[in-house]
């Protein structure tokens, strides 16, 4: 069993020492992974990115007035003063409008049931008490972490760290990846969908003037600069209203139509039949595709659109067709992310950090090695061996888990080399007390193991508990640290009371000695 259990990890490895053409040469059933480096021995990008909770609270009390404005009007309850600001939405509502049986409490609460409300000299306010606000702070940041890590995941780099600090704030460090920009391009975008129909009334004198009807705002093209030069219109009247929302999109992909770059979408069910009835309703209007206020392609509708896919249009290059799918496969933030913080690692300085870390690691092993050898003789040639297989096994268990090797990680192997020998040493100080009780040297072998087995086991037990803690109270570096501590420990275990017992009870029952050389 020792030996089947050495052989795994030997295997899972051995990629490690093996160059990217070799390892696409081992067969299918061999393991291939490698252990993924860190940000500080790889290289990368650093972002500190902060949550606009504030932007947030501003869109959305803009969407309880416009709601608050639907209900009323369809209970025929009349108003005043209807306003949203930042923190609050208040109106006035007129008593002698309101019908018999007409609840105005339970009208209000149809439009959200989280908000407060709060009345005064007429005035009727809404708005969030402080523990409702920190609950939707701490759930927009965790959606916006979950989004982030599709994105960032979505680019093909490997192991990145996407991690919350404090309420507002989100760490991301995407090791391999030199050049921040192209993922702050992509993190910067909240790629919130909306299909809107544009307002055919609306002329460009109109628009120029700014005089446009309540219902209809003005967006920009998200290509203003390219169409103005092709006279192609950078500004569009489109309805205030959503037509359709992009949370109905169940999946977008990049493709080609007629040759050019182009996003093909589809909706889910209730999506496809929505879209179905507007581009049924609105044959011969412009269909406006709208990406974080920005029109991206306004085509005019030639027919009905059934089974719920569709093309978006808008002279894209393969990159932004690709990046687009991919912004709107990962999802929409629920707030805008402002980078507050950047910081890039070069490959030299990683390089640096792993040359560093290896010398420390060949040093510690080497000065180990040398005292185990001075102090126990052909024992210590056994505990020599279990440090090799103690350092295989972590090498291994790191590549199957895919535990990203950080410095301080490196740090922590070096430790557990420590704590490895350091049960070898316990068991073999026990065996010579054993010896010099007068037990036979089967007997002392025999005893030294069991007998040190229960120390060892709780030294380990309590370093456990210490990594535990690390690993679940700290973030980023820490829990490196605290990952391959762990393995370290388990691994020391295996090598240092399996492998190693198993080597002597070997040479003991083939040499069958009269005294242990110990």
């Amino acid at each position: 069993m020792v030996m089947a259990v050495t052989l795994f990890f030997v295997l899972t490895a051995l990629p490690n020492v093996l160059s990217d053409s070799l390892r696409a040469k081992l067969p299918n059933f061999l393991p291939s992974q490698t252990v993924p480096l860190g940000l500080d021995l790889r290289g990368g990008s650093h972002l500190l990115l902060e949550l606009d909770f504030a932007t947030y609270k501003r869109e959305h009390f803009a969407n309880v007035r416009d709601g608050l404005r639907e209900t009323l009007r369809k209970a025929k309850v009349g108003y005043t003063d209807l306003r949203a600001s930042g923190n609050e939405v208040s109106l006035r509502i007129r008593p002698e409008t309101v019908s018999e049986g007409v609840k105005i409490d339970d009208l209000l609460s149809k439009v959200d049931p989280d908000l407060s409300t709060e009345e005064k000299d007429g005035l009727t306010r809404f708005y969030y008490d402080e523990t409702k606000l920190k609950a939707l702070q701490l759930r927009l940041l965790e959606q916006s972490i979950e989004i982030v890590e599709r994105r960032v995941n979505e680019t093909g780099t490997k192991e990145p760290i996407v991690q919350r600090q404090g309420t507002d704030r989100i760490v991301v460090q995407v090791p391999g990846l030199a050049d921040p920009a192209q993922l702050k391009a992509l993190l910067g975008k909240t790629a919130k969908m909306t299909f809107h129909l544009v307002n055919e009334e609306v002329s460009a004198d109109a628009m120029a003037r700014n005089v446009v009807p309540s219902d209809t705002m003005i967006l920009p093209s998200d290509k203003a600069e390219s169409e103005k030069a092709a006279g192609l219109p950078t500004q569009y009247p489109v309805f205030n209203e959503v037509a359709l929302g992009g949370e109905h999109l169940t999946n977008a992909n990049a493709s080609f139509a007629d040759g050019l770059p182009v996003v093909e979408f589809q909706f889910n069910t209730l999506g496809a039949q929505k879209f179905g009835d507007i581009t049924q309703a609105n044959i011969g209007k412009r269909f406006a595709v709208v990406l974080d206020h920005k029109v991206i392609t306004a085509p005019v509708i030639r027919s009905a659109i059934l089974g719920g896919r569709g093309i978006i249009e808008g002279n894209f290059t393969t990159e932004s067709a690709n990046e687009l799918a991919m912004l709107l496969r990962a999802g929409a933030l629920p707030a805008p992310l402002t980078v507050i913080e950047e910081r890039s690692v070069g490959p030299s300085l990683g390089q640096d950090s792993i040359n560093a870390g290896t010398l420390a690691a060949v040093l510690g092993i080497t000065l180990v090695v040398i005292f185990m050898l001075l102090s126990y003789g052909l024992f210590g040639v056994f505990a020599n061996l279990g440090l090799a297989v103690h350092l295989v096994t972590v090498l291994g268990a790191m590549s199957l888990m895919q535990a990203t090797l950080t410095l301080p990680g490196i740090a922590g192997i070096v430790l557990t080399m420590g704590m490895g020998v350091d049960a070898n040493v316990l068991i073999f100080e026990r065996i010579r007390d054993e010896l010099r009780y007068g037990k036979s040297p089967l007997a002392a072998i025999h005893s030294g193991f069991s007998l040190a087995f229960g120390t060892i086991f709780d030294s380990n037990l309590t370093t456990l508990i210490a990594a535990l803690l690390l690993y679940t109270l700290g973030a980023g570096a820490v829990k490196g640290f605290a990952v391959t501590l762990t393995i370290g420990i388990l691994s020391s275990m295996f090598a240092s009371v399996l492998f190693c017992r198993m080597l002597i009870i070997f040479w003991a029952r083939r040499t069958k000695p009269k005294r242990i050389p110990i």
